[in-house]
């Protein structure tokens, strides 16, 4: 059913620890690509930090070299708030008999009930959890019916079905955040070995983090 995996994020900017939870997920969980889909107009953020064209210069330029990773622009071409329900019901559209997966991180997903019509994304795809040391998925309230109701072990079940199941796969704990990475930058000091030096070189020859202060 060539199963897809959908990443999405502002990636402003994107650094290793996106690339290895999504290169972990295309292995551990077979998909036959992982797609990384910008945020265009993130709803849970005032704004981004990099235009949209910059942050889609550095996701592609660090997904290069990986033949499985799919960059997709479809919510810079959106106009209005980039809701994920409404990216996963056209990407549905697109592959109406494909199994697609929405990879979340933990806290992401403590936080799902205040999604945007959030009670639809089931009907449209998987949810896959990321998981990392120090969260634990919840067994009670709206989340725990919801993986009660829809959870599996079973990687098989992502696979023979489109859509509606919630896996949660641990990964390896990277610590490393797009905001702390900002604020380095901010400061004067130089990002190299946190994320692929073709970002870094990006992000050095733009400005789009800096201050005044040169790196």
């Amino acid at each position: 059913m060539n199963p897809i995996g959908i990443f999405g994020g502002t990636f402003d900017p994107i650094h290793y620890g996106h690339l290895r939870t999504a290169f972990e997920m295309l292995q551990a969980l077979r998909f036959a690509e992982v797609r990384f889909v910008p945020s265009g107009d993130p709803p849970h953020r005032n704004s981004t930090y990099a235009p949209a064209s910059l942050r889609l210069e550095m996701v592609r330029a660090a997904t290069a070299n990986e033949t499985s990773f799919v960059v997709d622009d479809c919510e810079l071409q959106r106009s209005g708030p980039s809701y994920s329900v409404d990216t996963l019901a056209a990407l549905r559209g697109q592959h109406p008999a494909a199994s697609l997966s929405l990879i979340v991180g933990m806290d992401a997903f403590l936080g799902l009930t205040s999604w945007y019509r959030w009670e639809e994304i089931l009907n449209y795809a998987h949810i896959v959890v990321a998981h990392r040391p120090g969260w634990r998925a919840p067994d009670i309230g709206a989340l725990g019916e919801l993986i009660s109701a829809h959870g599996t072990h079973r990687v098989d079940d992502l696979h023979e079905q489109t859509n509606g199941r919630i896996y949660i796969h641990a990964v390896t704990q990277l610590e490393i955040s797009s905001t702390e990475i900002r604020e380095l930058v901010m400061a004067g000091r130089d990002p190299r070995f946190l994320m692929p030096d073709v970002v870094r070189d990006i992000i050095v020859k733009s400005h789009c983090y800096a201050t005044g202060e040169s790196i």
